[in-house]
Parts: C-alpha cells; structure tokens; sequence
C-alpha cells in the first residue's frame, strides 16, 4: 500500500501534496503502514480514506477505487450505523469501542453479513484539532458465525437423546433451530411416510402453518412443485432451490429484514438403512452465500437429525420388545395364578385323606411308609403353588398385608430354631443371636415368615460345612435381620440377577439340584411390601450374608393396612414344609439291601448297564444302583423295583462311585 499511496496523485484529492500534509497526518500514516493489524486513517471533514495491506480483504472488490477516497463514499451501505460514531469523534473528540458490531456491507456486489470489532480514536493536528480518525480493526465474521452455528449443533446434539419418537425429534430439533434465524430463517422438517409414497410435515420453525411453502404432505412420486424432494432422495444430496420470492409470497426473513431468496432440500439417511428417513428443508440467509462452510453446516445439522431419528426408532424397538416381555410376563403371571388356584383345591382334597390316613391308630407301618412320601410332597406341592399364588397376588395389587406390632426378635429365634434338628442332623451348627429390640416392629407376620425360612432355608441348601449365623438387630432406623453362612457362595457374576425370579445360580454345589428359581425373589418382593432393602455379600468358596432391613415405625406403610382385616385365603404353609424338605437333602446311609445279597455283576465304567433277569441265570436277580438327590425318589424306585432286583440306593454320584468299588465281584 506504501507504493500505491506514492503512485497516487494526491493533488487530486481534498488532502492535496503527500509533501504538504500535517506532520499527525504523516505520522499516523507511518504508523499505520508498518503495522501487520488491519488499519485506516481516514483525514479531514472529508473523511479522506486511507489504509494498509492488512485492512485491503476487509474492502473487498471496493479496494481498487477506495484508496483517497471519501469513507463517506466507500461506506455508504452502512453509513446509518457508523456515521454518527464517526461524527462523535470528530465534533467531541470522543474515542468509540464496538465489539463484534454487525454491518451489512456490499464488497462483492451483495449485501453481506458481517461482523466487525473496531475503536475510532481521534487524531489531532498541530493545532490540537481533531483533525481525523484512527482505527484498528478485527473482522470478526467468521468467528461469530461459527460460535452460533457451533451453539445450533450443540443443542440439537442434546435435546435429540431426550426424546422417544421421530416426530419428538424433528420437534426438538425445530426448536433449537427457532434460535438461530440468522443462518435458518425458517426450516421445515419431514418424514417419509410408511411405503415411500410421500413425505409428512412433523415439525416447523420460522413459518406459519398452513404457508404454501410448508404443505403437510409432499408426494414422493415425481415433485409436485413445491419442494424437489423425489429428486433429492434420488441422488442421495443436497439440492438448492433458487427464487423463492417469487414461488412464494410473503415467505418470513426470520432474524432478516429481507425473506431468503434461496433454500436448501436435504435428504435425512436412514442410518443403517438405504432409505430416506426424511428431508430437512431450510430457508438461508439472505445475507451470505452458500460456501462449504455454510454446506457442511446443514448437512451436519441433517446428520444429527438423522441420529436422533434412528435413536427414537431403536428406543422405540426396544420399548416394543419391553411391552411384549411385560405382556408376557402378566400372561404369565395370570397363568400361574390360575393355575395355583386350580391347584389348590385338589391339593386340599388329597391332603386331608393323607393326613387322616397317616393318623389313624389301625393304619399300619408298612402303610404309613407308603403314605408319608405322598404326603411329603403334597406338602411340597402346596408350598410351591402358594409362592407362585403369591407372587400373583403380588403382581395384580392384590396382596393384603396386615402390618402388626411384632416382638420381631422373638418371632425370628423362634422361626430360626426350627433349623436346629436339620443342622445338628447335618453336622452344622445353628446359632440364633436375637436379643429384645428397643421397639415393636410392625411387618405381616405371614409374610416375615416366609422372609425368615426362605433365607435359613436357602443357607442350609448350600452349607455343608462350618455352620449357619441369625442374628437380629437395630441399625440406622431400621430393624435389621442377618443370615450368615459358610457355604459355597456366589460367584461375583450371578450376584446382579440373584433376586430375579426363576433365576438359577449356576456353578455352585447345593444338597439338591431341585429348586425354582423363586424363593429369593419372594423374599425381595415380600420385603418391599415392607419399604424395605434385601442384600448380600459373599465370597466364592467362603459364603454368604444376607441382610434385611425393615424401618422402623409405621410412616412407611399404608395406613389403611396396618392391623388389617385379611380376606384372601393365607398362603402360609408352616416351618414344618420346609424343615421336611430340608432333611430330605440329607443324604443317608448306602442302601447295601438285605445283608445275604450281594452285587454279583460288574459295571462296566462310562456304559449304561441294562440287566434282565433272564441273563442272570436261575435263581439269580440282577442288581440296580439308584442314584438320585431326592429321597423320596430314591424310596420309590426302591419299593417299585425291590421285588424283581436287588437295589441300593445312593443320594449322588459320588456315593455310587464308592458303593461299586466296595461292592463284591
């Protein structure tokens, strides 16, 4: 810029001869041309214009005739705005400061957003006259631009995953974009209608409803002539649509005083589909052109819809797949309900003849053996119907506790002791340490029951060495029960899914391989019914600790509940249920048979061994091994098999290991 200002006949302008300017003049000229910061000098009343090679991109395609020329002139487009700083400075003296000021200046031939920071500072002449202005400037535009479109991509990023369905979507992301009009006048958002036949409007910014330029369907069989959706979906791209002013009247300017003249069709992709899930139509800024950063802006603003889009639709399958499982599980639960109630009646039909059978004086032993495994599991059989009629109950809302001011120590020592003959049958030790609590606590006796033998239960299942631990006491607020044991554990991996019905630890050495799956999970759902917490830490090989807490008082319950009259049948079975099926995890004695009967064929290893008596030659039986884990079972087959074999009955696979290898060959 030194050598055009050289070249440049000065005489010709109000400034006259370079030689006989002002020495502020010359130096601020001085200063200006050596500096790498964008600056001007503009001299006199006339505002005469001058600058340095910084401050020429700011001037666009007006830097050819600008230099020496009035700033009046060269800024004309924005003189309404910068005009009264500039007359601040010159009739007061008064230095100006604006930062990121919008101007929309005409350097290419177009109005043009831009942003600028800039201080006016006076410059005096020998006199101490303003004789002119200095200024250092900073463009600004891209910066601003940037930051707000940066901030649009931002908001939609987070509000996107806040929503469950498409249309929530493209109703969040018309939101954020109703805050930034400067680079989205208006925006339109559509979805592909099931079979591709059209495209619906789901949501809109900037533009009323019912505008010719936002119709609520647009087919996509050939472009109807609004929007060229067919052809964008058609080759996968953006598409610019150009006049809009006169395809549509009075189109919204948003944050403009002038309507966009052009507007962007952007297909939204079906991620992990080839189809289209929709197409965001976006009015732009009148006042800047539509470069790659502009592009690019759009489509990553289409991209993000187009996530949030196939987000919704996975959270919606999923939902699906919820509802279906929930569906199945109340299918389910009905089910057992109705079968549970089916069952119990004639469960009760055959547990009454049992009993009195078994009771009568004239019934013989040989007959009573024959009965009491009937009974046994018809006792077992109810036990199981009334968990599952439970947690029916459970499930439909329909449980009616009565919550009772209880001497919980008591009650649970009394539960507990019920396990003392099956330890010390087990070679366990039971220790119950129940002192007296300072209060009462009020839980549904039936249900804390079922809490206490369920979790003893559970501990003698899986103990066979050292002992089980119950113990009762306060601890923040609450009445807390823990049942210790040191059995086999759990492995770290099935603790999460301990407490889900039907859930069955694998991996670990239990005294049967029979269960359900439910008896923790009705301790957790029972225990909620309390307001209360079930949890447990163990160690693989080392045992486990189950805690139940209940708090104390009665804020936590249904008032309407405590002390309440019941009117379903109880579904309570007694501690004898469990202790029986206990002691029937206890393996007994080989079974050697009568003591002049010995095994006399040899079983081969790794075969099944089948035996008929006619190979046996005369007067020989064949021999059968039973091995099974539950002892009445093994009595069963025994009796049913007694008359035609020799039988020995083992409770698993090990004590028939050692009974063939102590057998006679």
């Amino acid at each position: 810029m030194g050598e055009r200002m050289r070249a440049l006949d000065w005489s010709r302008t109000p400034l006259g001869p370079a030689a006989n300017w002002p020495q502020a003049l010359k130096a601020a000229v001085g200063i200006m041309l050596n500096s790498r910061y964008a600056m001007f000098v503009w001299w006199g009343r006339q505002l005469t214009n001058l600058y340095n090679d910084a401050y020429r991109p700011f001037l666009g395609e007006k830097h050819a005739a600008a230099l020496g020329q009035s700033a009046r002139e060269v800024w004309s487009e924005i003189w309404d705005q910068i005009g009264p700083r500039t007359a601040a400075v010159l009739e007061r003296g008064e230095a100006t400061f604006d930062e990121a000021l919008l101007l929309i200046m005409e350097r290419y031939g177009y109005p043009e957003e831009t942003y600028f920071t800039f201080s006016y500072s006076p410059i005096r002449d020998d006199r101490g006259q303003v004789g002119g202005i200095f200024c250092a400037v900073t463009d600004e535009t891209s910066r601003v631009i940037g930051e707000r479109r940066l901030k649009l991509l931002r908001e939609v990023a987070a509000r996107t995953p806040e929503t469950h369905s498409p249309e929530q979507v493209c109703a969040a992301a018309a939101d954020c974009i109703a805050g930034n009009a400067h680079d989205l006048p208006f925006a339109l958002v559509y979805l592909s209608e099931p079979g591709a036949c059209g495209a619906r409007l789901a949501a809109r910014t900037g533009i009323d409803a019912g505008h010719p330029a936002a119709p609520s369907l647009i087919r996509l069989e050939g472009d109807d002539g609004i929007w060229p959706l067919a052809r964008a979906c058609e080759l996968g791209e953006q598409l610019i649509v150009e006049h809009l002013r006169s395809r549509f009247e009075n189109l919204p300017g948003g944050a403009w005083d002038q309507p966009p003249t052009h507007a962007a069709v952007i297909p939204i992709a079906d991620q992990g589909q080839s189809n289209t899930a929709g197409f965001l139509i976006a009015g732009l800024n009148p006042y800047l052109p539509y470069d790659e950063g502009y592009r690019g802006f759009v489509g990553l603003l289409a991209g993000q819809i187009a996530a949030g889009i196939a987000s919704a639709r996975a959270y919606q399958e999923e939902r699906r797949r919820a509802e279906a499982l929930a569906e199945l599980d109340r299918a389910e639960t009905v089910f057992f309900s109705n079968v549970s109630h089916e069952f119990r009646t004639p469960l009760t039909l055959m547990l009454g003849p049992l009993e009195e059978l078994v009771a009568r004086s004239e019934t013989t032993a040989a007959e009573r053996a024959l009965l009491a495994p009937a009974l046994r599991n018809a006792h077992r059989l109810t036990k199981l119907v009334n968990t599952l009629l439970d947690f029916s109950r459970i499930e439909a809302g329909r449980v009616e506790a009565s919550y009772e001011a209880t001497d919980l120590a008591a009650l649970t020592a009394e539960l507990a002791s019920n396990f003392r003959s099956a330890c010390e049958k087990a070679g366990l030790t039971l220790t119950v340490d129940c002192p007296p609590l300072p209060e009462p606590v009020y839980v549904d006796r039936d249900m804390w029951e079922k809490i206490v033998l369920n979790l003893v239960s559970n501990a003698f299942k899986y103990t066979f060495e050292g002992g089980i631990a119950v113990q009762v006491g306060v601890a923040d607020g609450a009445a807390v029960l823990s049942v210790h044991d040191t059995g086999c554990g759990i492995p770290e991996n099935e603790l999460p899914r301990l407490f889900e019905r039907f859930h069955r630890v694998q991996g670990v050495q239990g005294r049967t391989h029979e269960g359900t799956g439910i008896g923790l999970a009705l301790v957790q759902e029972l225990i909620k019914l309390h307001a209360g917490r079930v949890s447990v830490d163990s160690i693989c090989g080392a045992g486990s600790t189950f805690r139940v807490s209940v708090p104390l008082g009665t804020a936590h319950l249904p008032p309407d509940r405590i002390q309440a009259q019941r009117l379903l049948s109880s579904t309570t079975v007694g501690a004898l249920a469990y202790i029986e099926e206990a002691l029937r995890w206890l393996p007994g004695k080989v079974d050697q048979g009568p003591p002049e009967e010995r095994l006399e064929k040899q079983i081969l290893v790794g075969q099944p061994l089948l035996i008929s008596p006619r190979v046996m030659g005369p007067g020989k039986r064949g021999a059968i091994l039973i091995a099974d884990d539950n002892a009445d079972m093994r009595d069963y087959l025994r009796r049913l098999l007694s008359a035609e074999y020799e039988t020995r009955t083992v409770p698993d696979g090990e004590a028939a290991l050692a009974a063939l290898r102590e057998a006679p060959r």
